[in-house]
């Protein structure tokens, strides 16, 4: 009996790891959710540098996997530049010349001298760079400024919300991270300085600021008047001595 007993139980046993066996062969492989799960993180930091009305827009992106594949890829900044502020295309083109930073602004109609109420919305693309003081990490640097806003009848101050930027890559050979991380396409200059238009890949990164904010002091509409009447003196005045100074230097003769 105690024989029979052993040999019944053995073979219960084998036939429960056969079933466990049969399970697990059957189950759906999930490798592809997994790979998806361990993507490498991206993360991208704004900073808005200096005082005043005049700022610099600084982008950093950290890369959380080795960048040496990548070496044939390319990386832009797409950043919308709010109605509040205007980026100098001349300006850019004068940092170009020193190396300073590679920005080209891609929006028609862009008026630098335009109030913020009288503005639209623009667009810079921004040449992505390597920084060499950190492994895996790129910045952009863009300086901006602030427009002319409308006065306000109590706050002394506005808000302008520079929204985050859209981080482009193109590569001239596929990478598996790549296609990771890659969320859509879009259309883009292929160079800063070229007319032609390629296929960039939009990349998900986390960001560690969800939008920056800048507070703009305006003038107030009840001091409309003091304002209007001082300007008017200070101008008189200065027009009366540099008429004074023409007829009395310049061998002027009325």
């Amino acid at each position: 009996m105690a024989a029979q007993a052993v040999a019944w139980l053995l073979v219960a046993v084998a036939g429960f790891r056969g079933a466990l066996n049969a399970d697990f062969s059957k189950a759906p492989s999930d490798s592809g959710k997994g790979m998806k799960a361990t993507c490498p993180e991206i993360i991208l930091r704004q900073e808005v540098l200096k005082d005043g009305f005049h700022r610099d827009l600084l982008i950093k992106v950290k890369f959380g996997e080795s960048t040496e594949d990548l070496q044939s890829c390319r990386l832009l900044i797409k950043q919308s530049i709010p109605t509040g502020l205007f980026v100098d295309p001349y300006e850019l083109a004068s940092m170009q010349e020193k190396n300073m930073t590679e920005a080209v602004v891609v929006s028609d109609n862009f008026n630098i001298e335009a109030p913020s109420y009288l503005s639209k919305e623009s667009e810079v693309l921004i040449s992505v760079r390597r920084d060499a003081r950190c492994t895996g990490c790129f910045h952009a640097f863009l300086p901006v400024h602030y427009r002319y806003h409308r006065p306000h009848s109590e706050d002394a101050e506005t808000l302008i919300v520079v929204s985050s930027p859209d981080l482009l890559m193109s590569c001239d050979q596929e990478f598996r991270v790549l296609e990771c991380w890659a969320q859509a396409e879009v259309a883009a200059p292929c160079a800063l300085k070229s007319q032609d238009i390629c296929q960039w890949s939009s990349l998900q990164y986390r960001l560690i600021h969800k939008n920056v904010i800048l507070r703009v002091p305006v003038g107030l509409t009840v001091h409309t008047s003091l304002v209007c009447s001082v300007t008017l003196l200070v101008t008189i005045l200065c027009s009366t001595l540099i008429l004074v100074a023409v007829c009395k230097y310049g061998n002027v003769s009325l």
